[in-house]
């Protein structure tokens, strides 16, 4: 797994995130695909409170106990609200500017470290990855040195809290069959490339993971899957412990 901290000159949105919290606005955060159309990430739903949050994103917030870490946490937003909960939080991004706004937001406890950087040892009753937390993973092929590494950083009777979607619903033919190459690539592995202003990231791989899937490595890994909640539009809440 890759270990990278993102340059300022390549970090599109740290750089988004920087312009609406020091102006109260920001230009378009694009989003590229080789898969896909250009889209674009609505910057103002980065900095949403709890109410304005996902019903996943609030369940994943009741839930998360003990010394929590918050994984990509962006602009603080759930660190924020866990805590105005009075829960330990530990948020933690590679965007040096997303960081800077967090500490200027008043999350506590933020650091500028890679989720795999192995010098980065503490250990966390509850890890948080949410606004597609499987993503980071990358690709299939990474799932196991990903369960390898939560099991250094989780506690006993710790677990994972992470949200996905399952993307088949793109594939669906409009008499319910699908449409899929099972010789190709998984279909939830895509690849995506951000800019903002002059700004452009690298591309990077991001999964997508159904749940049955993700169930099928958790327990190839020594992990428990458990579906806590389903999302209105293929999205789901999982909880993953070790066995």
């Amino acid at each position: 797994m890759e270990t990278i901290i993102l340059p300022a000159e390549k970090d599109p949105m740290g750089a988004a995130i920087a312009d609406y919290f020091n102006h109260r606005k920001a230009d378009r955060l694009r989003v590229f695909s080789s898969q896909f159309d250009e889209d674009e990430i609505p910057v103002k739903q980065l900095f949403r409170n709890m109410q304005a949050m996902p019903l996943l994103e609030r369940t994943a917030l009741q839930m998360a106990n003990g010394h929590v870490l918050d994984v990509g946490a962006g602009s603080g937003c759930h660190a924020l609200a866990l805590q105005e909960m009075e829960k330990k939080v530990c948020a933690i991004d590679i965007s040096p500017l997303s960081v800077d706004v967090m500490k200027k937001r008043g999350v506590k406890d933020c650091r500028l470290i890679n989720l795999f950087d192995e010098t980065f040892t503490e250990s966390f009753d509850t890890i948080l990855m949410l606004m597609n937390g499987s993503g980071i993973i990358g690709r299939l092929s990474n799932m196991p040195a990903f369960f390898q590494r939560m099991k250094r950083i989780l506690r006993p009777n710790g677990c994972i809290l992470m949200d996905s979607s399952d993307l088949r619903y793109l594939f669906e033919e409009e008499d319910g069959s699908m449409l899929i190459d099972l010789a190709g690539d998984y279909y939830g592995e895509i690849d995506f490339q951000m800019q903002y202003k002059e700004i452009k990231g690298e591309t990077f791989d991001w999964l997508y993971v159904d749940f049955q899937t993700l169930s099928l490595y958790a327990s190839e890994c020594g992990f428990k899957a458990e579906l806590v909640k389903e999302g209105k539009h293929y999205d789901y809440l999982a909880k993953l412990s070790i066995i």
